[in-house]
């Protein structure tokens, strides 16, 4: 569509923050990706595809759905699904195509044992400290102690950080703690607590294997520094109607905004259905022409935006009809659109409408993941990944 919004991804900068959190990992660490969300709202196909050909096989995601959409074209790699077992009509589905499942509860064991014959494809989910998904450490440890590990340990023994992205937060060190623990209990267990942030934080946290998300699509881990990711990003969105507005005049929904002073407006093809947050409306949120701010005016609304463009400087060419301006991009990440709008960049991108014109860009060549180690067992060569789909370069 012409006048909808157009989303560019920078495929090689999505590889560079991989290999990036590969550097920081350390050799002893297989490092996979979370693609859940349709790869963080950027494509869930796209975005696998160039992060296998850098030499990811191993990949993450939130649900079975996803799970199965991602195995049709990658028929070797290891997906692990973090929903886990949710009963015998799943269990099949992960049986039937080798799929991973992470165990949030002890009565998903018993489950894993019948379908699998053991514990030996699935990893096993400790809570630390999140209350949100996961097996407790006490009920872990009874686990352990009753025997529940005698017949074979799990593939793999993983938590998840809650405060890795803030800067000396004393309950990192304590999850830490708190999973050495429970990992001396199932020696010889590949284990995994580190998220882009905890690779990022602590070379100590990388362990066996690691599972970083929003480092990989250019969001910033570490919030206290420059952000070392590439931008992955642009997000722009056509000018529809430039028009001049007279004092005591009100815009958009509600009359929430009126005007005190003559002044210029345009209107932009984004809304709120395109990822555009209502929270933004009202001087909160702003976008970019020629490198200068102008704030959005009264609400956000389903599809159109009013932003303000009085306060151009005067060597500043006036947009006209046709003509884009910045949403994402080298004057505002993901991060600071989402800190305007009091929430996070992973909400950013992840709102991202699929009505929005997607390029890829730089896109490149395959290479061969086979020389990777560790693998999961069961998972084998097939004729079937020479059909998976290659992305042609857009330059």
């Amino acid at each position: 569509m012409a006048d909808a919004p157009e989303l560019m991804v920078d495929l090689s900068a999505l590889a560079a923050n991989y290999a990036h959190l590969c550097r920081a990992a350390g050799s002893a660490c297989r490092v996979g990706a979370a693609v859940k969300a349709n790869g963080y709202g950027l494509g869930l196909m796209p975005v696998a595809t160039r992060l296998h050909n850098a030499g990811c096989d191993l990949f993450f995601v939130a649900n079975l759905d996803e799970a199965l959409a991602l195995r049709r074209f990658f028929p070797r790699v290891q997906i692990a699904v973090l929903e886990g077992l949710t009963g015998p009509k799943s269990a099949a589905l992960y049986k039937q195509y080798r799929l991973t499942p992470i165990l949030n509860a002890a009565e998903q064991l018993p489950l894993a044992r019948e379908v699998f014959g053991g514990l030996g494809r699935s990893i096993l989910h400790l809570d630390t400290g999140m209350n949100r998904l996961g097996i407790r450490f006490d009920e872990f440890t009874a686990l352990h102690e009753n025997g529940a590990f005698r017949d074979g340990k799990p593939y793999g023994l993983m938590s998840h950080f809650a405060c890795a992205d803030e800067v000396n937060h004393p309950m990192t060190e304590t999850q830490y703690e708190l999973f050495r623990q429970a990992a001396a209990r199932l020696p010889g267990v590949r284990c995994s607590i580190a998220n882009s942030s905890g690779l990022l934080r602590d070379r100590r946290y990388a362990m066996d294997f690691a599972r970083p998300g929003m480092g990989l699509y250019g969001l910033n881990p570490l919030p206290e520094r420059p952000n070392p990711m590439r931008p992955v990003v642009t997000l722009s969105a056509r000018v529809l109607q430039v028009r001049e507005i007279r004092p005591g005049e009100s815009v958009g929904y509600g009359a929430s905004h009126t005007q005190n002073t003559p002044g210029r407006l345009a209107t932009i093809g984004i809304g709120y259905a395109d990822g555009f947050l209502r929270a933004l409306g009202n001087g909160k949120g702003r976008v970019f022409w020629h490198g200068q701010a102008c704030p959005v005016v009264g609400r956000v609304s389903m599809d159109l935006t009013a932003i303000d463009l009085s306060g151009l400087p005067d060597d500043v060419p006036l947009p006209v009809p046709g003509d884009r301006v910045e949403i994402l991009g080298s004057h505002q990440s993901a991060d600071a659109l989402g800190a305007c709008a009091g929430t996070i960049g992973y909400e950013i991108l992840t709102d991202l409408s699929r009505r929005a014109a997607r390029t890829y860009i730089n896109v490149a060549n395959p290479v061969s993941s086979e020389t990777k180690s560790d693998k999961m067992p069961g998972l084998r060569k097939s004729p079937e990944d020479k059909g998976r789909p290659r992305l042609r370069v857009v330059s």
